[in-house]
């Protein structure tokens, strides 16, 4: 079983759709674990706020396969197909690592990995640090936390712990 890290955001409806999503993972992976859900502002557009978490779990899915699968989700839940890169969503998923694999990206196909946000957005890289504090960044070795210390004394992103009701209403 390969341990993979997911992040989840959204800005339309996003209680709703991280609930929808969260759920729809729980259908293909075992033993989900979840960060605190956090609130921040759009990055690259004006827009609503997002909320966004990461997601710990285990599969036996290739990484093309859960490209597709996270692909077929965010559709399910509203997405447009080949919407900008920034704007506002209903439900985005993806691939922040998938054990310790580096890749370079190659098309919407092969994902960068670990993906390239973790390095630099507080909402990808503060939930990480949360679930796996000591876990060491595979390029760099450098521990999530110290990452998260790091881009927090540095960046001018702000974002902010949110409760959050998972209660199965739609």
């Amino acid at each position: 079983m390969t341990e993979i890290f997911i992040g989840l955001g959204s800005n339309i409806d996003p209680e709703r759709n991280i609930r929808a999503g969260v759920r729809r993972l729980n259908q293909y992976f075992s033993s989900l674990r979840l960060s605190s859900v956090y609130e921040s502002e759009a990055v690259g557009f004006d827009g609503d706020n997002f909320l966004n978490l990461v997601v710990q779990a285990r599969t036996d899915l290739a990484i093309n396969e859960l490209q597709q699968l996270f692909k077929d989700i965010e559709v399910e839940h509203g997405r447009a197909l080949n919407a900008e890169k920034y704007t506002a969503r209903t439900l985005d998923l993806d691939l922040l690592l998938y054990d310790d694999c580096v890749q370079p990206a190659k098309g919407s196909e092969q994902p960068e990995l670990p993906r390239g946000e973790i390095l630099f957005n507080s909402f990808v890289l503060l939930p990480l640090a949360e679930l796996v504090p000591h876990y060491r960044h595979p390029v760099n070795q450098l521990s999530y936390l110290s990452l998260w210390q790091s881009l927090r004394d540095s960046s001018a992103q702000v974002l902010w712990p949110v409760h959050f009701d998972w209660g199965q209403r739609n």
